[in-house]
C-alpha cells in the first residue's frame, strides 16, 4: 500500500508558496503573468524535450512524476524478513508453501514473478538470468525517465533565455511606441523568471527523487532475487540471512536468528 511522500509534497509546496508570498508582498500578482512567456516556456520545454526522447519515454516520465507524490511503505529489512521467513518454512514443507503466499502479492509485482519461477521448477541460474534481465530493464527505464526531467530542467532556462531575446527585440523595434515598451519587457523579464522557477523548483528536484526511488526499488528487486534463488537452491536460511546483510545498508540489516 502507498502513502503520500510528505517530503516531496511539503518541499513542493513549500518552495512554491514563498515564491508566491514573495510576490505578493511585493506587488501584485497579476504584473507576474504574462500569457506569451507561459507559453513559450512551457511549450518550448515540452516540445524541444520531445525532440531528445520518444513520445513512449514522455508519457512514461510523465506518470513517474505523478508517482513521485506517494510513497513505498514497504522497508528493505521488512522485505528480508519476509523472504527469510518464507526460506525457513520452505526448507520445512517445501516450495509449494510459497503458492499460499504468493496469492497475497499484487499481480505482476517482482516479488511474486521471482517466487513464481521457483514454484515452477527453474533452476536457481535461470531464475537469477531472468530476474536479473528483467531489473536491467526496469533500471533502463528509470534511467530514461529521469533524463526526460534532466533534460527538461536544462531546456527550461534556455527557453526562458530565448523570451528574453524576443523580448528585448520586441522592445528595441518599437521604442517609438511607449505602450509596447511595457508589454516586451513583461515578456523579456518573465520567461527567464519561469524558467528558472521550472528547472530549479520543478524539474531538476523530480528527477532527484525519481533516481532515489529508482535506487530504493533496486534494493528491494536484489532482495527478491536473492531469497528466490536461495529458496531455489533449498540453502540454510542462515547462509541467506548473511548474503542479505551483505547487500543491506548498515541501519537496515536484519537478525532474524538471533
Amino acid at each position: 500500500m502507498n502513502k503520500v511522500d510528505l517530503a516531496t509534497v511539503l518541499g513542493l509546496f513549500g518552495s512554491f508558496t514563498l515564491v508566491t508570498g514573495a510576490v505578493l508582498i511585493g506587488g501584485s500578482i497579476g504584473s507576474f503573468f504574462n500569457l506569451p512567456s507561459v507559453l513559450l516556456v512551457l511549450g518550448g520545454t515540452f516540445f524541444v524535450t520531445t525532440i531528445s526522447f520518444s513520445m513512449d519515454d514522455v508519457i512514461r516520465a510523465q506518470k513517474l512524476v505523478v508517482s513521485t507524490l506517494f510513497s513505498r511503505q514497504v522497508a528493505p529489512d521488512y522485505a528480508a524478513h519476509s523472504m527469510l521467513n518464507l526460506a525457513d518454512k520452505c526448507r520445512g514443507k517445501g516450495v509449494l508453501h510459497l503458492q499460499d503466499y504468493m496469492q497475497s502479492l499484487a499481480e505482476g509485482s517482482f516479488q511474486r514473478k521471482s517466487l513464481q519461477l521457483v514454484v515452477d521448477g527453474l533452476p536457481a541460474e535461470e531464475v537469477n538470468r531472468i530476474l536479473q534481465n528483467d531489473l536491467n530493464g526496469m533500471i533502463a527505464r528509470h534511467n530514461s525517465c529521469s533524463g526526460v526531467l534532466r533534460k527538461a530542467a536544462e531546456v527550461a532556462p534556455a527557453m526562458g533565455l530565448i523570451g528574453t531575446l524576443v523580448g528585448l527585440v520586441q522592445m528595441l523595434g518599437n521604442l517609438n511606441d511607449p505602450s509596447s515598451i511595457g508589454p516586451a519587457m513583461a515578456v523579456a523579464l518573465l520567461t527567464t523568471f519561469y524558467g528558472a522557477v521550472l528547472a530549479n523548483m520543478f524539474f531538476s528536484p523530480l528527477a532527484s527523487k525519481l533516481e532515489r526511488n529508482s535506487e530504493e526499488e533496486v534494493l528491494l528487486n536484489r532482495v527478491f532475487m536473492l531469497g528466490a534463488a536461495s529458496i531455489g537452491r533449498q540453502e540454510n536460511p542462515r547462509r541467506l540471512e548473511m548474503l542479505l546483510n551483505t547487500l543491506l545498508p548498515p541501519s537496515n540489516r536484519v537478525q532474524y536468528f538471533s
